[in-house]
């Protein structure tokens, strides 16, 4: 009783930081990841469940980013979704996931350590690439959100162009976030990008935002707006 008492607390302190800067700390996260075995960011699988499968087959190859100690891409591969590479910048992270699908016989999921901010695969290498959350921790010091600091600007520029550079012709980057659509537009619709915007809704009580982003397909007017989807009944 003790033990599972303390267990709970533990879970309990590490669901957030006493600072939102901590999320920013490299040193945060393998401490939490050595004492936190699974944590759903944004809600799990099966709230987008159906949202995600609109726009991947089992032929496409997929890069996770920021994979954490999500199951996330157990769900995929549940789903038929087999060429899976995770990526994380936490190496404490990365073994604890490589030992857990090891445990569960998902030998073809891959698993590595790698900064989001400088992916380290060529272009052109992936049909679909999904982001949770991840991108959401670089606005955690941003100021005011109307205005970002130029220094997290610089910072979420930098992923987005690595995430446009590696998907492929026609592919699709998923992101899955906090961030409201007036607050993301600016950034996903920055001239050096093609890829059109959509987005949609999940959640009871409190919604989370999907982004969907497809490479390539920038309308000829330069898709100033976005297209609003209408929000799936959950």
């Amino acid at each position: 009783m003790d033990t599972n008492q303390n267990l709970n607390n533990t879970q309990k302190k590490l669901v957030g930081p006493s600072s939102a800067s901590a999320y920013l700390d490299p040193h945060y996260w393998d401490e939490r990841f050595s004492n936190e075995e699974h944590y759903e960011w944004l809600k799990d699988y099966s709230h987008f469940q159906h949202l995600i499968q609109a726009h991947i087959n089992p032929n496409f190859s997929v890069l996770e980013l920021g994979c954490g100690n999500s199951q996330l891409s157990e769900h995929l591969y549940e789903d038929g979704i087999t060429n899976i590479t995770c990526t994380d910048l936490s190496a404490v992270a990365v073994q604890n996931k490589q030992k857990r699908l090891l445990s569960k016989g998902l030998i073809e999921i891959k698993v590595m350590e790698a900064d989001m901010l400088d992916l380290p695969f060529s272009d052109e290498t992936f049909d679909v690439i999904i982001e949770k959350g991840t991108m959401d921790v670089l606005f955690v010091d941003s100021g005011d959100p109307w205005n970002p600091k130029p220094s997290t600007v610089t910072k979420v520029m930098k992923m987005l162009k690595g995430v446009h550079r590696v998907l492929k012709p026609n592919g699709i980057f998923i992101s899955i976030s906090f961030g409201q659509p007036h607050l993301r537009r600016p950034l996903y619709n920055a001239p050096e990008f093609t890829w059109s915007f959509e987005w949609k809704t999940f959640g009871d009580g409190f919604h989370y935002f999907f982004y969907t982003l497809k490479k390539g397909n920038r309308s000829l007017e330069g898709n100033e707006g976005s297209k609003r989807l209408e929000q799936p009944s959950i």
